[in-house]
């Protein structure tokens, strides 16, 4: 995983309770497209994931306040549990590290958390109070918080593991809000992307000299007339001025964020993101705004990212451009079974679609498949095992 084995990573996360996620289970690979029909839940998986980075940050009023959320769309409507239940599987130099918990959607804080490193308890939380056994500390739980505990506890307090447990999501970017208007607003916000890219402008001015030639050298490869990204503090005005420069011959036109298309900031936004360093970045419908003979250099520069990337789509054509093993590895089809609850299985591990990748391309065999079909496939494909099981 180009370093990854060194670092934690994302193996499988299983969720019940929220939304459309009931009794849900997702495998990780380091490049990771999730597909599927329309309302099968691609943008629901990306949400979940994000709210479990939250968790670790605390505050979810903020977070549910950035999505025009209230707690109870949260909850799924498919059951009648009140507490969000999940497992989280990542991995660390081929340790597993497994994060179990019991979110309260009405005090919106874990009641329940346990989490192990290699087979050994480094946190428990449980009946109101929580320990962290190998440093030897157990306590009643005497703070308010949100999340799960971890938003509160000191990390001088906490073994070297669960501090770099923290930074792995804390270090976990979520762009599936990206906007066209958003991108173009030009206040001075912070040294994020935030929610929807709103703070683009101020996050390039943040950056390095390094890291803006590194977007520039970027951006050049798919808009060859791109010479210079800028943006400029205008301390009076309380904003940012965010700028693009293009040369066409001797001709050098310069042109301010209002008037840059759409699948430019779009770029700039994900480019601008991929110079820093982070343990996973969430895209959501990566074609969107992007000109289809852009789409190759944009899925090459994910699949060779330093980092996990999780991007749902709707188009084959981002599957034309995906390697055989990495499309078998990391292309998951989301659909939805008959209680309505998202369900999740590698495209390429249903029979029919094996059989097609050894004679079509990735996007080929997509293409080539009526998705609704797939269903009854999985059904058979679920009942064998289940009787293989019983035998």
């Amino acid at each position: 995983m180009n370093d990854m084995n060194q670092s934690l990573s994302l193996v499988n996360i299983k969720a019940n309770n929220f939304k459309s996620l009931v009794d849900f289970s997702l495998p990780f690979s380091k490049f990771n497209c999730l597909v599927g029909l329309n309302g099968s839940g691609k943008s629901t998986v990306l949400q979940f994931i994000d709210f479990l980075s939250q968790q670790v940050s605390g505050d979810i009023d903020e977070w549910l306040d950035s999505r025009q959320w209230s707690a109870k769309d949260l909850n799924s409507t498919l059951t009648k549990q009140s507490n969000i239940n999940f497992t989280v599987e990542l991995s660390y130099s081929n340790k597993p590290v497994i994060w179990e918990g019991s979110f309260n959607r009405t005090e919106l804080y874990c009641t329940a958390e346990k989490i192990t490193w290699g087979g050994k308890t480094l946190l428990n939380v449980a009946d109101g109070k929580f320990s962290l056994p190998t440093e030897d500390l157990q306590a009643p739980i005497t703070f308010a918080y949100q999340g799960s505990i971890l938003s509160q506890l000191r990390e001088s307090q906490l073994p070297k593991e669960l501090v770099e447990f923290k930074t792995f999501f804390n270090e976990l970017n979520a762009l599936d809000m990206l906007s066209p208007d958003m991108l173009r607003d030009q206040h001075i916000s912070g040294k994020t992307l935030g929610a929807g890219g709103k703070m683009l402008s101020s996050f390039i001015s943040n950056m390095t000299k390094e890291e803006k030639s590194n977007l520039v050298s970027t951006l050049k490869g798919l808009y060859p007339s791109l010479i210079k990204v800028d943006a400029t503090v205008q301390k009076s005005a309380g904003t940012v001025k965010l700028e693009i420069e293009e040369k066409f011959g001797e001709k050098t036109i310069k042109t301010e964020a209002r008037h840059i298309n759409d699948g430019l900031l779009r770029f700039m936004a994900i480019f601008a993101q991929l110079t820093k360093k982070q343990s996973a970045l969430l895209l959501d419908e990566i074609e969107n705004g992007v000109n289809p003979e852009l789409i190759e250099k944009l899925v090459d520069s994910l699949v060779a990212a330093n980092t996990q990337v999780i991007v749902t789509t709707h188009s084959p054509m981002i599957l034309n451009y995906m390697e055989d093993e990495v499309a078998k590895a990391g292309v998951v089809y989301l659909y939805k079974n008959e209680k309505g609850a998202t369900q999740a299985i590698r495209l390429f591990d249903i029979p029919s679609m094996q059989h097609k990748l050894k004679f079509m391309g990735p996007g080929e065999a997509y293409e080539d498949t009526i998705l609704e079909n797939l269903a009854s496939e999985i059904a058979a494909l679920e009942s064998e095992t289940i009787k293989d099981t019983d035998n």
